[in-house]
């Protein structure tokens, strides 16, 4: 079980990690669902990771993250449906 909930802190570190690089690059914008979806995931695996380690201050900053990015992936789906 330990090893599934590093890989879980990996991954979500990876994911986190790579969408900020592709905003910062320029390759994708930060309304994109993209780029909503990686952090989205990524701090949703940081939230078990850090849960398990007992880091409870990582743990509501992430728990804050995910609700951002919910909260982005809704207006992004409700501004597809009205445009279509």
């Amino acid at each position: 079980m330990a090893i599934l909930i590093e890989a879980a802190g990996w991954l979500g570190a990876i994911l986190v990690l790579g969408a900020y690089m592709l905003v910062s690059s320029g390759r994708v914008s930060g309304k994109s669902a993209l780029f909503q979806w990686m952090n989205a995931l990524g701090s949703a695996l940081f939230i078990l990771n850090t849960w398990w380690h007992g880091a409870i201050p990582s743990m509501v900053l992430n728990i804050i993250w995910l609700g951002i990015g919910t909260v982005a992936l809704a207006r992004i789906a409700r501004l597809k449906r009205t445009r279509q």
